[in-house]
């Protein structure tokens, strides 16, 4: 792991007050809309979130640290996975969101990839993996809203293990509808357990870590 750390300061709730005035409106997207959602784009878009500081220690080069996260099959068990089973002796692509049912993971970033996933299989990608510091019956729920089938594997990290190892955790602690702990929004491709590419974005901002871009890393 890295010893070196880069430290970013940003607005806290970036992951969805960040660029708004670009987020597709919720009325007209293709997805299914609740009273939840809304509340919460109502209020990222009219409350004021103090800044955060936060650092990462991950890199590119670093072999990522075991961690373990869950997931719902699709006969609706509860199974485990690992860092190691995604990674070892594969190229796979791991990219996080802030939070599940919020607008531009919903909406953009978490879509992208489901509908890239083939172009990125084509070029020796085995696994597409979204994580998110939300329990597995939140992803579960949020899997189903979309529609999304099997091309991404949408992993929980409840507890935000893994997100803390990598030094990726975003504090939305202070915030009116509360988040608490997250995760930074990236994507990274690793190959047999080690990064080779890492899109790290500031906060949730979405400007450099969706499918196409990590076509274009390819």
């Amino acid at each position: 792991m890295a010893a070196a750390a880069t430290s970013l300061t940003f607005s806290a709730f970036s992951c969805a007050t960040k660029h708004h005035h670009n987020y597709l409106p919720l009325a007209s997207s293709s997805y299914s809309v609740n009273p939840i959602r809304n509340l919460r784009s109502r209020l990222l878009h009219h409350h004021s979130i103090k800044t955060s500081t936060i650092t990462a220690i991950i890199s590119v080069g670093d072999k990522l640290p075991e961690s373990t996260l869950s997931y719902f099959d699709s006969d609706g068990e509860l199974q485990t996975t690992s860092i190691s089973d995604l990674t070892k002796s594969k190229k796979t692509i791991l990219f996080a969101v802030p939070g599940a049912f919020t607008p531009t993971c919903s909406q953009k970033h978490l879509p992208g990839f489901v509908e890239k996933s083939s172009e990125l299989k084509a070029k020796g990608v085995n696994t597409i993996a979204c994580i998110s510091v939300n329990d597995a019956f939140v992803l579960k729920a949020w899997k189903s809203d979309l529609k999304i089938g099997d091309e991404v594997l949408i992993l929980s990290d409840g507890n935000g293990d893994f997100t803390k190892a990598i030094g990726c955790e975003l504090d939305l602690s202070d915030n009116p509808i509360g988040l608490g702990v997250r995760s930074r929004r990236y994507a990274m491709l690793v190959e047999d357990g080690v990064v080779k590419v890492l899109n790290l974005e500031e906060g949730g901002a979405f400007t450099s870590s969706s499918a196409q871009d990590m076509l274009a890393a390819l």
